[in-house]
């Protein structure tokens, strides 16, 4: 039986180029197995990707409204079609469920509140919505939109992929899709937002909320 996680030995790994999709993936899955052997650490992995679009295990074909704007990749991952590239922090987080009570739910949930603990930082308010996944923020006429998005896979109980928050990408791209296969509501970012924050800013903010989002088993 796998001994209780520690959270101060995971590797924090940031990428100051940009990262391809299939490089990254590939990455995540040789450490992921590495995990899951003991050959290595649990892992955040910090990137940008260049401009893309992927899609998840539930995307539908209708929902990739401009399939030539950009590339597109089909993930492993959760969920429908994103858009990542420059401007938007990915964190690809690679983690040992069965040191952490084996709870897929739970590791979603505490995505969702690194990603609103990290928001609140900069003193915007991110809220959950039962129906819709991701973090959602109010704009003043009350309506809602997608500041950051969730997908994870799990393979023999190790966490990959992760979470993107949008610091300050090219929002026009979204267009080419409707996002995680969500109509009606828009999509922002920090920078949109009136945050002033810069990568490595919101890397430093993830860095210090995720001890509260990820606490060590029991």
């Amino acid at each position: 039986m796998n001994a209780p996680a520690n959270i101060e030995q995971i590797e924090w790994r940031r990428s100051p180029e940009l990262v391809d999709y299939p490089t990254a993936v590939a990455e995540m899955e040789r450490r992921v197995a590495a995990i899951r052997d003991g050959t290595a650490p649990e892992m955040v992995w910090l990137l940008e990707h260049p401009p893309l679009y992927t899609a998840g295990t539930s995307a539908k074909a209708g929902d990739l409204l401009l399939p030539e704007r950009l590339p597109v990749f089909t993930s492993g991952r959760g969920g429908e079609y994103t858009y990542h590239g420059p401007g938007q922090r990915v964190a690809y987080v690679m983690l040992d469920l069965k040191a952490r009570g084996g709870d897929v739910r739970a590791h979603v949930r505490g995505l969702e509140q690194w990603i609103i603990d990290t928001l609140s930082e900069f003193g915007l308010t991110g809220e959950r919505r039962s129906s819709r996944v991701g973090v959602w923020v109010r704009r003043p006429d009350g309506g809602e939109d997608k500041v950051a998005a969730i997908g994870v896979r799990v393979r023999k109980w190790v966490t990959y992929h992760g979470i993107s928050i949008n610091v300050a990408p090219d929002l026009s791209h979204y267009q080419g899709i409707v996002p995680c296969g969500i109509a009606g509501h828009g999509v922002t970012s920090l920078a949109k937002l009136g945050v002033g924050a810069s990568l490595a800013d919101v890397d430093a903010a993830l860095k210090r909320t995720f001890k509260g989002a990820f606490k060590r088993s029991a």
